[in-house]
């Protein structure tokens, strides 16, 4: 890239990254009780809240990876579009009321309402903390791979700092400024990120003078493949390994954004239950609008880049917004293809900026809620006061934040080369897999007990990351974690297929074959709470 470039990508980002500093440092000012720091004083309106819903949802793998699939592989690529949308209205139909009701700041919160605390919070904390690592190892990937083209600097070097820089950026937004700074820093690039998508797309329709007819068969072309560019199977037809694959990916899409814990921790940040319902409304209206804006970006970007030149970017295909933006603005060279470039450079860090702070809030709220505070129970603390133990726990979740962005830095060096759709989807196999069948399972059987928790949790958990490990996603193909060694016996490349079911078999399994019944009162109780609101905090 030219100076030019770089000296105006790098204005951007500083800008930016000096705005979310200030809301960090306003939001910090503020006492870090747990309900501040965990749930935001539960003080967001159902609008702002829906605005920080699309902001933590809509990450590096929907603008970066999503299109860049489209752009390479054409109506395949279109399936993470639909996928994603429609797993919220899952969330809306089934449990947005029923989690605000019932939790308090994280999934293991509603589980544990009708079960034994410490083996329940172990289990879901554990899972929790595993599903936020793999989705921030995907938007790692996503930054290394913008950032380094906006710069100029394509190696190695560049890419590692670039990683680095966003790990350290998302421990300070989380450790000093909590829900509140996450929430308003998820706001604001929501803002931007629409109006992004909405003029590059209005560029896009006037290049083709609205005719939607001619950017397809124009896409057609410049993607080398032809017809069967618009038609299913260029990434998975062809062999039943491919289409099962498919189905595997579209299950995970469809119920892993239930399962999600960023995404779920966003319903206690509004005061009521119907103020949750409301939120979803209004993010299915602003997630739908932007993945139908993406799929025309990634036909456009096959269509005026070329699908090879996408290719040749970054193999995974995840540069392609940026490339469309700036041959959209005059091309390379030109001052509007140079200050468009970088403006949705700039938009798409901002993106990665804001989900890896959501995702890093939700797991160390995990760690500290969830997993030490149970240790500490155990351990007998139970004299201190309850201001005391509030503040030890936002104490540990700031120490958790620096734990887990430097496990996602590290495990993301290695996955430089993947795209961050398909990472992302991973994440959602897990999330699908563990979380959501021990959630489904409590808020509607009666009869599901705590070992049928447990076997829920890891029944889908376990089968989930073994299937991952031993599939091609980390060794025996050349685009593998692992490229240099075969170790994978497992053929598909998502686990969703087999751990989803797994999941929910063995929470079935685990509850029929439980010495215990389950406890009649306590199930009332948390019928009656999660669909009044009474007893919720």
């Amino acid at each position: 890239m030219t100076g030019n470039h770089q000296g105006l990508a790098l204005v951007l980002f500083t800008v930016f990254v000096s705005v979310t500093l200030a809301i960090t440092a306003w939001a910090g000012r503020r006492r870090s009780s747990s309900v501040e720091f965990f749930a935001g004083g539960r003080l967001f309106s159902p609008l702002e809240n829906g605005f920080a819903i699309t902001g933590d949802y809509i990450s590096a793998g929907s603008l970066l990876g999503v299109s860049g699939l489209v752009a390479l592989v054409g109506y395949d690529g279109v399936l993470y579009c639909v996928g994603f949308l429609v797993g919220f209205l899952v969330v809306l139909m089934l449990i947005a009321e029923l989690v605000r009701n019932c939790g308090r700041f994280t999934i293991a919160d509603v589980v544990a309402v009708r079960m034994r605390q410490r083996p329940v919070r172990i289990a879901l904390g554990t899972s929790s903390v595993i599903v936020s690592v793999i989705y921030l190892v995907a938007q790692m990937v996503g930054a290394g791979s913008l950032v380094a083209l906006l710069l100029g600097g394509q190696g190695a070097a560049a890419r590692t700092w670039t990683v680095i820089g966003v790990g350290g950026l998302m421990v300070f937004y989380v450790s000093f400024g909590g829900m509140r700074a996450t929430t308003w820093i998820q706001i604001v690039k929501a803002v931007l990120l629409m109006a992004g998508s909405v003029a590059l797309t209005v560029l896009v329709l006037v290049r083709f003078h609205g005719d939607l007819g001619g950017l397809l068969r124009s896409a057609a072309a410049g993607s080398g493949h032809g017809a069967g560019f618009l038609a299913p199977g260029l990434k998975y037809g062809g062999t039943w390994t491919a289409r099962l694959d498919f189905m595997s990916l579209g299950l995970a899409l469809v119920l892993g954004t239930a399962g999600l814990p960023h995404i779920l921790s966003r319903f206690y940040t509004v005061p009521t239950a119907r103020s949750a319902r409301r939120s979803v409304v209004w993010a299915i209206g602003l997630i739908g609008s932007f993945y139908l804006m993406t799929i025309v970006l990634g036909f456009a970007a096959a269509a005026v880049v070329g699908s090879d030149a996408v290719r040749s970017s970054n193999q995974a295909g995840n540069t392609a917004v940026p490339l469309l933006a700036m041959n959209l603005g005059g091309g390379p060279g030109t001052t509007g293809g140079t200050v468009l470039f970088a403006v949705v450079g700039a938009v798409a860090f901002a993106t990665i900026l804001a989900v890896v702070a959501g995702i890093t809030l939700a797991s160390s709220a995990s760690v500290a809620h969830d997993l030490y505070a149970t240790v500490r129970r155990r351990s007998g603390s139970r004299r201190r006061s309850k201001e005391s133990k509030e503040q030890e726990e936002v104490k540990v979740a700031r120490i958790a934040a620096f734990g887990i962005g430097a496990v996602a830095i590290v495990l993301s060096l290695y996955a430089q080369g993947q795209n961050v759709a398909f990472l992302v989807g991973l994440a959602f196999a897990v999330a699908a897999s563990a979380n959501l069948p021990a959630l489904l399972y409590t808020l509607f059987w009666r009869r599901f007990t705590t070992r049928g928790t447990l076997w829920a949790v890891y029944g889908g958990l376990g089968p989930a990351v073994l299937l991952v490990i031993l599939s091609p996603v980390v060794s025996g193909s050349p685009d593998a974690l692992f490229p240099g060694v075969d170790f994978h016996l497992f053929p598909l490349q998502n686990p969703g297929l087999v751990s989803i079911p797994l999941g929910f078999l063995a929470g079935w399994l685990g509850t029929i074959l439980s010495p215990e019944p389950a406890d009649e009162g306590k199930h009332a109780e948390a019928e009656v709470r999660s669909l009044t609101g009474a007893g919720a905090v």
